[in-house]
């Protein structure tokens, strides 16, 4: 694990504008082929400001007093081929404020790199392993980005479950040393957006609440249990027995004589899913349902 610990009371940033203080993660996991950011900070909306995340490319969390201009530009110059500590000085060479920002940059295949300019306000600083940079400003104290990355390092399972024990872990260490209003998650994955039509796998914020990592945590619960983790087969066959089920759940559901063909089934279904705002698991052309959309059928 590498550290980046540059940061150390600057009055730069406070004077050229407002300071976004924020610990972040910026992580990939390139077997399943995600990329993305948790943040957490003081500041309201901080998920307007510091997450970035494209398939295939990587992340990019940028704070402190935040370019957002880092964000396309840092996954333009990953696509490019460039590693993320020479973006990274690609990006803060000739910037006239780059003592004052911060940023952490992923590549998809894992490897990471970490800024901290001088200005930053302490405790300002940041820290890369195998598969993510950990950074943050205005925080407790180094233990913040320590645990954030031996929570990730130690967490199992999904990419996003990760990133949120990371969140957690830093602010169970001291997190912003100011309080806590707001936290984001942002996750990409090729074809996993809302009907496959973008990669905006998870992109979820919590604005502004006492409490911002335990209500980002629970509605990623709810997102799961609406949208699936990504690791759903891609789809149950509807056999005999199962389309007779779906009928009568439908039936029930919706208040109406159970469907007796496929097409009312499948029109059925359709008045389903646009009720539990699942329109982008409806039936399939291939003879299949969706598994989320049965377990939430089944569930009523």
């Amino acid at each position: 694990m590498q550290a980046d610990d540059r940061g150390g009371g600057g009055t730069v940033a406070l004077a050229r504008g407002r300071v976004v203080a924020t610990f972040s993660i910026a992580a990939a996991d390139p077997e399943r082929g995600e990329v993305g950011v948790a943040v957490a900070s003081k500041f309201l909306a901080v998920g307007s400001v510091v997450p970035w995340a494209r398939a295939g490319v990587g992340a990019v969390a940028t704070q402190a007093m935040a370019n957002t201009a880092y964000g396309e530009r840092g996954l333009g110059l990953l696509a490019q081929g460039i590693d993320p500590a020479e973006a990274i000085d690609e990006m803060v060479t000739g910037d006239p404020d780059r003592d004052g920002r911060q940023v952490g940059v992923v590549h998809a295949d894992g490897r990471a790199a970490t800024f901290t300019g001088p200005a930053c306000l302490d405790w300002a600083g940041g820290r890369t392993g195998p598969g993510y940079a950990c950074q943050g400003n205005i925080l407790a104290g180094a233990q913040v980005v320590d645990a954030m990355a031996e929570a990730f390092e130690a967490a199992g399972g999904r990419l996003a479950e990760r990133l949120m024990a990371a969140l957690a872990a830093g602010d169970a260490a001291g997190g912003d040393r100011r309080g806590r209003q707001s936290a984001a998650l942002y996750v990409a994955r090729e074809g996993a957006g809302f009907l496959g039509l973008s990669d905006r796998f998870i992109d979820l914020r919590v604005d502004d609440h006492e409490q911002p990592i335990p209500e980002l945590a629970r509605i990623l619960d709810v997102h799961a249990s609406i949208w699936g983790t990504g690791d759903e087969p891609p789809g149950v066959p509807i056999t005999g027995a199962l389309q007779a089920e779906i009928a009568a759940r439908l039936g029930d559901a919706l208040g109406i004589d159970p469907p007796a063909g496929f097409e009312e089934l499948g029109a059925a279904l359709a008045e389903f899913a646009r009720k539990n705002g699942l329109e982008g698991r409806l039936l399939r052309r291939d003879g299949r349902i969706d598994a989320v959309l049965l377990e939430v059928l089944r569930g009523q």
